[in-house]
């Protein structure tokens, strides 16, 4: 059955929760920007507000991480960049491989976060023949023929697969057979993969419902303060604060 966790053994093996795992990358964001205008320091307070979470969440999850800032002036913003870094393994190169080069596939490989971010598309893989050979964001596309040769050749861990639903368990089988440990899954199925196998999923659709969901209970509050029945209360969820096994699934950054 496929998980909802990041590859990541030397963090688990520190024993940092998935849930603080999930909210590193929304911290890595906000200090990222900070640093890209030259703030020096920042608080708990202002770093939590700009990731999403409340501070005392914040606090702890960095505890995990041996960084308690400095009272009166907060935490360094370039160290706290590196120290997360470092933790999600983005200090090294990792080669992806995205496999299904349609819309989706073609908008995933023009991306241009993922270079910045620690990874490499290595190759895109599409079984169309007529797509072999053609460049999309300047990597020629090739046949899924050549898929475990691909991998091989570049070393790849990490596969996407931007497929059609009902392509995606046979790639997902070719890339575990030929060596890929983590899969992030776009293609709107359940995938089965055996143990030692990490799995995320983006559902982009799954993600409109929820909103539809929220448009539809504050609809239902603003109706209800105009009859005088009284108000509905929603239940909502921190935003990006939910973690990998949550009701909210990691979605891409813009």
């Amino acid at each position: 059955m496929a998980t909802g966790r990041t590859h990541r053994p030397a963090t688990r093996s520190r024993g940092i929760p998935e849930a603080t795992v999930a909210r590193l990358p929304l911290y890595l964001r906000a200090l990222t920007a900070l640093s890209e205008r030259s703030v020096p320091t920042v608080s708990s307070e202002e770093l939590a507000a700009a990731a999403g979470v409340n501070s005392a969440k914040l606090r702890k999850d960095f505890s995990y991480l041996g960084s308690y800032g400095t009272r009166g002036v907060g935490y360094d913003v370039e160290y706290l960049v590196y120290q997360i870094s470092r933790e999600l393994g983005l200090t090294q190169d990792w080669p992806v491989v995205i496999v299904g080069i349609g819309n989706l596939g073609a908008a995933l490989a023009n991306y241009g976060g993922f270079a910045s971010r620690g990874f490499r598309v290595a190759a895109l893989i599409d079984a169309d023949p007529a797509m072999a050979g053609k460049p999309v964001a300047g990597i020629p596309v090739q046949h899924t023929d050549d898929l475990e040769k691909i991998i091989e050749d570049n070393g790849v861990s990490i596969g996407v697969i931007a497929t059609p639903a009902g392509a995606a368990q046979q790639v997902c089988d070719r890339l575990v057979a030929a060596g890929v440990t983590s899969i992030l899954n776009f293609a709107p199925t359940v995938l089965n993969v055996p143990e030692g196998v990490d799995v995320r999923k983006v559902d982009l659709s799954i993600e409109l419902q929820i909103l539809a969901f929220h448009e539809q209970r504050k609809a239902g509050e603003e109706a209800a303060s105009t009859d005088g029945t009284g108000p509905v209360t929603a239940v909502r969820g921190e935003s990006g604060d939910k973690g990998p096994d949550g009701d909210v699934p990691a979605v891409m950054p813009a």
